[in-house]
């Protein structure tokens, strides 16, 4: 047997359950904090405004400090630089055996880490913290590590036959590489 219902208590129907669904999605936005609530998100075909900051999307992440060729990784090739670096990236450059590469793979708040390949040979340095960072000597017979604090230490300085890094972090996640040959 087939129930039937009256137009008007089926629209009733539709408007309730409507009305149930807004009741409890309101009732799920409450908070225990004592933060103030958040804008609830635009409308659809609604612009979000520009005085809105959580609307507005990310900037890419740009250096903050000065580096003496800036973000120019063509300024290594050959072994003498000072750049700034905000994001992973690979860097060729003269080595003391020939093509090398630093690949810096993790840059952040006072983080870096990287690598660097010469030949059949590889180094690796990362460090983290404040006025941290590493200093790697490439040399024709091999390379060195050390990493630990390099606050304001400067420009390495030139080795016979040597190609020196020093990779310092930065508070604002970019960090300054310096390569230094005695070209």
């Amino acid at each position: 047997m087939a129930a039937t219902t009256a137009p008007g208590l089926r629209r009733s129907g539709v408007v309730l359950a409507a009305l149930i669904v807004a009741l409890t999605a309101v009732a799920g936005c409450g908070s225990d904090s004592d933060e103030p609530a958040k804008a609830s998100p635009s409308a659809p075909g609604e612009r979000p405004s520009k005085a809105d900051p959580a609307k507005r999307p990310e900037p890419t992440p740009k250096p903050s400090v000065s580096a003496a060729d800036g973000r120019d990784i063509t300024a290594c090739a050959d072994g003498n630089c000072e750049i700034a670096v905000s994001e992973p990236v690979k860097i060729p450059f003269k080595g003391p055996r020939g093509p090398a590469t630093l690949s810096v793979t993790e840059v952040g708040p006072n983080a870096i880490a990287y690598t660097v390949k010469s030949g059949n040979g590889q180094s690796k340095g990362s460090a983290s913290g404040p006025g941290q960072g590493c200093i790697t000597v490439l040399r024709s017979n091999g390379s060195g590590n050390s990493c630990g604090g390099v606050g304001t230490a400067g420009r390495p300085s030139p080795q016979p036959g040597a190609v020196v890094i020093q990779a310092a972090t930065g508070e604002d996640g970019t960090a300054v590489l310096q390569l230094v040959s005695d070209r």
